[in-house]
């Protein structure tokens, strides 16, 4: 079964408070939900529109478990602190195996 994965790519962090907060909730609500984080807040280079800003890798078991986890209850908190404190690119997609 493929695993799924959520990427996270910031663009802008307008309110680092607000991603704090999203920060102290959000760990919790992915490991609940299964998640494993493979890359977070590491070197960055990016290549055509992309930016070097903020990026995250989570591996989830299935797309279907990474799709539950983003929906949990847990999760949408961590969601609801952070509001408009970023502007990121989020995807949840399907692994090739």
């Amino acid at each position: 079964m493929p695993k799924g994965y959520w990427v996270s790519a910031y663009r802008t962090i307008s309110d680092p408070e607000k991603l704090a907060a999203y920060n102290k909730l959000a760990p919790a609500a992915v490991k609940a939900g299964g998640g494993r984080v493979l890359a977070r807040d590491g070197r960055v280079v990016a290549h055509d529109a992309g930016i070097a800003e903020r990026t995250i890798l989570i591996e989830f078991d299935s797309f279907e478990q990474a799709v539950a986890a983003h929906e949990s209850a847990a999760y949408q908190e961590a969601l609801a602190a952070l509001s408009d404190g970023v502007e990121r690119d989020f995807r949840i997609i399907e692994g090739t195996d």
